[in-house]
């Protein structure tokens, strides 16, 4: 028995241990695999990720739109039914090749990112009519639900629009505490709504089509809590001569419509100021590394230009310095940015800077010539001090 056991337990340690041994082997080959075709990989990527290509993108849909409009109208659409048909032949296939090379360029964190599941989503929505027409025929009583959602395309410019992805983020970001704020206002709307219910909704005298019942009541604190038509609702009330009605809806329409909506609206804005601000600094420090690259790019070019010319000098002579300096020059160029360490040292600055030093050799030159004229009056005033005392002494040898 006890060798049946001990037969059992290592024939499961050998199991588990040839499962975790081929687990292994299975992740070490997948993190080895590389592929073959990266040059085409990067041609691809960087077609995808190119300004042209995104412009393009945008323009399509954007005339997708466009053709959805006209498309509206049964007489254009009767009018020109051949140009509707080549047309979504053409947005698919432009919308299908933009996936087929973003799923291309990485195959894996494709699915990673919410905004191509999107796209994806949108994607397979393009073909339910055509495959309800095959399957159902073009009666179906459903197929205008299907050509309906075939606006939804229009999203696709989410993922070429960084302000909107933005604004979903803020929008995202506020999830929980905009779920807790509507919380507490469905409490509200429920305690109102029985409360409505017992008030104004008796079967005798009460006000039956906006607080007959739960429902009725319900959609009745909606419209005054957007404060839409409460004066009609408050009338029907008044005209049944309810006491507290008036009472009831100045309190709801106060704690509903001022207090929560505003919360609701203050949290929305305060999440939407904050990611526009992290879209802010995403831009400055997205130029910010244009800058050092750009910055990288000349140095190296005045690198190259530096020695180059110290090549040169070694193989003919120069009369002077000077004139090595000069020959840099020329290469220079106009448009090149200036390369600075330190913003003290830029050219801005020290025309700025030999401007204030101007003014202040002014303004000292000003202040010495005040200088000056303050003690030649004191010179003045102590001159004229001895011939006063004079004159005060002969006066009290008079007086005596």
């Amino acid at each position: 028995m006890s060798q049946h056991l001990n037969h059992q337990n290592h024939t499961q340690v050998t199991s588990s241990s040839l499962l975790e041994n081929a687990s292994l082997m299975f992740h070490e080959k997948i993190w080895k695999f590389q592929r073959k075709d990266t040059q085409c990989q990067a041609f691809v990527k960087s077609v995808v990720t190119s300004r042209l290509f995104k412009i393009m993108m945008i323009s399509t849909v954007s005339m997708n739109a466009f053709f959805m409009v006209l498309w509206t109208d049964y007489k254009t659409r009767y009018n020109l039914f051949r140009l509707f048909e080549v047309s979504e032949v053409i947005f698919v296939s432009v919308y299908s090749s933009e996936f087929c090379m973003k799923l291309y360029v990485d195959p894996v964190a494709y699915w990673r990112d919410g905004y191509n599941l999107l796209d994806v989503i949108i994607l397979a929505i393009l073909f339910v009519p055509y495959g309800l027409r095959k399957v159902k025929g073009k009666h179906y009583p459903y197929l205008n639900i299907a050509d309906g959602m075939q606006s939804l395309r229009i999203l696709k410019l989410i993922t070429y629009s960084r302000g909107i992805r933005t604004l979903l983020t803020a929008v995202g970001q506020t999830v929980y505490t905009v779920a807790s704020v509507l919380i507490l206002f469905f409490v509200l709307m429920f305690i109102f709504a029985i409360l409505g219910f017992c008030l104004f909704g008796a079967p005798e005298r009460g006000d039956l089509n906006n607080w007959g019942n739960l429902a009725l009541a319900f959609f009745t604190l909606f419209s005054l809590a957007t404060v839409d038509g409460w004066t009609d609702l408050q009338q029907q009330l008044d005209d049944r001569n309810f006491v507290l009605s008036r009472t009831f809806t100045i309190t709801f329409i106060l704690l509903a419509s001022f207090i929560f909506l505003s919360m609701f609206v203050g949290v929305m804005i305060t999440h939407t100021e904050d990611s526009i601000k992290k879209f802010e600094r995403e831009l400055m420090l997205e130029r910010h590394v244009t800058v050092m690259e750009e910055k990288q790019v000349i140095l190296k070019r005045q690198q190259e230009e530096v020695s180059r010319l110290v090549q040169t000098q070694k193989n003919v002579d120069h009369k002077s310095f000077a004139e090595l300096v000069e020959n840099f020059k020329k290469t220079l160029r106009h448009t090149d940015p200036m390369v600075l360490d330190d913003f003290g040292t830029s050219l801005p600055f020290i025309d700025v800077y030999l401007s204030t030093l101007d003014n202040q050799d002014a303004t000292v030159s000003k202040l010495q010539e005040l200088y000056y004229e303050i003690v030649h009056v004191l010179s003045l005033i102590l001159e004229d001090l001895p011939q006063k005392k004079q004159s005060q002494s002969s006066e009290k040898v008079d007086e005596r």
